[in-house]
C-alpha cells in the first residue's frame, strides 16, 4: 500500500510531517514555462524526460505547454503514464527480456509508443513481439555519440542496423536516439559544447548516410538540462529530451554559463523538509533525512540559504549537519535541502507536497501529488 501523505491541503508548511518531499509550486511553474518558452522560439519539438518526476500529473502539465509527449526510462514507467493518461511515450533506453517486451508491445494498443535498440537482435525481437500483437512499433536507433554507454557506432554500423529496421513490417523506424548524458554535467560550457559539437556530427554523419540509402530520419532525439540551448543553436537535436530543468538540483547548480557564472537558467523547485531531531553539542545537529530521503549519489545535499552549515556523514535516517562559520539550528527547528540528484531523490518519496509562497510569509500546502512512478525500474 501507498504511504500515508507528510501533509494534506491547506496545512501550513511546519504542520507537514518531515521528511517530505517539497514542489515550491511558483519555481515550479516559472521552470515548466521558461522551457516551453524556449522550445517554441527555437522552433524544436520538447519531449521532456519523465525519469525525473515520476508523474502522470507533472506529464500532463509539460504536454499542456506544448510537449510532443514524454520519455521514460522503463517499461513499468511507460505503463504507469499511460495509465494516467498521457498519450505519446518514448521509452528511450534499451528493452531486454521476454516479458518486458511484451509488455512494451501491448502498450502499443493504447498511445504511441517508442523504443529505442541498438542491436540487430533486440529488434528482431521487438519485430516478433509486434507481429504477434498485430501493431507497429516507433523505434530510434541509438547511436554512441560520446558516452560511452548504449548505442551502436555511429555511421556504416547504424545504417546497417537501421536498414534492417526500416525493412520491417511491423516496425517503424522513427529516427536516431543521439543522447550524450555525460556532457550534462561537464562543469564549463566550453566543455559542454565542445562534446556536444563532436555529437551533433556524429549525428549528421549518420543522418546522411540514412538518407543516401533512401531511409528518412524524422526525429533526432537527445539533448538535456545542461545543454538544451546548445543542442538547439546546432541544429541537429530536432526533439529535446530534458528532465531535471522542472526541479534543478545541486549537481547542475555547479555547471558554469559561457560567462563562468552559475549556471542559472532555471530555478531550486525540489527540496526535502528535514527536521532537527538531535543537537548533542555546538559542533554538531543532526537531521531525520538519511540515505532513504536523499539520494547522494552526486554528492551531499545543501541546506537551502543557509551559508556556513554543510550536510555531512548520512546514515539510513540520520544527516548530521556541521558548522562552518554558521550557527547551527536547533532541535525542532527545520530546513529545507537541496538535493545533489533530484530523480533518485524523488524516486524514494511517495508524495510530492506542493507548497505555494514556498518562501513568502505565509507558505500552505496547495496541492499532494504521487509520485506514482516511484519503484518503476523495471
Amino acid at each position: 500500500m501507498t504511504a500515508l501523505p507528510p501533509a494534506g491541503p491547506g496545512m501550513k508548511l511546519d504542520q507537514v510531517d518531515t521528511p517530505a518531499l517539497i514542489v515550491d509550486l511558483d519555481a515550479f511553474e516559472r521552470n515548466l514555462k521558461r522551457m516551453a518558452d524556449f522550445a517554441a522560439a527555437a522552433g524544436i519539438r520538447l519531449r521532456p524526460h519523465a525519469k525525473t518526476h515520476k508523474s502522470g500529473i507533472i506529464a500532463q502539465k509539460q504536454i499542456a505547454l506544448g510537449a510532443v509527449g514524454v520519455c521514460c526510462q522503463k517499461v513499468s514507467e511507460a505503463e504507469i503514464l499511460v495509465a494516467e493518461g498521457v498519450g505519446d511515450v518514448l521509452v528511450s533506453n534499451e528493452i531486454a527480456g521476454a516479458r518486458k517486451i511484451e509488455r512494451l508491445v501491448a502498450l502499443a494498443k493504447k498511445a504511441r509508443i517508442g523504443v529505442c535498440v541498438d542491436s540487430i537482435d533486440n529488434a528482431r525481437e521487438l519485430a516478433q513481439a509486434a507481429e504477434r500483437q498485430d501493431v507497429t512499433l516507433s523505434v530510434l536507433l541509438e547511436i554512441d555519440v560520446g558516452g560511452n554507454r548504449c548505442g551502436v557506432a555511429p555511421g556504416k554500423p547504424a545504417l546497417a542496423l537501421a536498414s534492417e529496421i526500416a525493412r520491417s513490417n511491423s516496425l517503424h523506424f522513427a529516427g536516431l536516439q543521439a543522447y550524450h548524458g555525460s556532457a550534462q554535467h561537464f562543469r564549463t560550457y566550453e566543455e559542454r559544447r565542445n562534446a556536444v559539437e563532436k555529437a551533433s556530427a556524429l549525428a549528421n554523419q549518420t543522418v546522411a548516410l540514412l538518407s543516401d540509402a533512401g531511409i528518412d530520419c524524422g526525429i533526432v532525439g537527445g539533448g538535456g538540462t545542461g545543454t538544451f540551448d546548445i543542442e538547439a543553436n546546432l541544429g541537429t537535436v530536432n526533439e529535446l529530451q530534458a528532465g531535471s530543468y522542472i526541479f534543478m538540483d545541486g549537481d547542475y547548480a555547479r555547471n558554469k554559463n559561457a560567462d563562468g557564472a552559475a549556471f542559472d537558467r532555471f530555478e531550486n523547485a525540489l527540496f526535502v523538509l528535514s527536521t532537527v531531531m538531535s543537537r548533542p553539542n555546538d559542533e554538531r545537529a543532526v537531521l531525520d533525512a538519511g540515505h532513504k530521503a536523499l539520494a547522494v549519489d552526486s554528492g551531499m545535499p545543501e541546506p537551502f540559504r543557509r551559508p556556513g552549515i554543510v550536510y555531512r556523514r548520512p546514515s539510513d535516517e540520520h544527516g548530521v549537519l556541521q558548522s562552518e562559520g554558521g550557527t547551527l539550528p536547533m532541535r525542532g527547528n527545520r530546513l529545507l535541502m537541496v538535493p545533489s540528484h533530484c530523480d533518485p531523490t524523488v524516486n524514494l518519496h511517495d508524495w510530492y507536497v506542493c507548497i505555494r509562497d514556498l518562501h513568502g510569509a505565509a507558505p500552505v500546502v496547495e496541492a499532494l501529488w504521487p509520485v506514482s512512478a516511484r519503484g518503476c525500474y523495471f
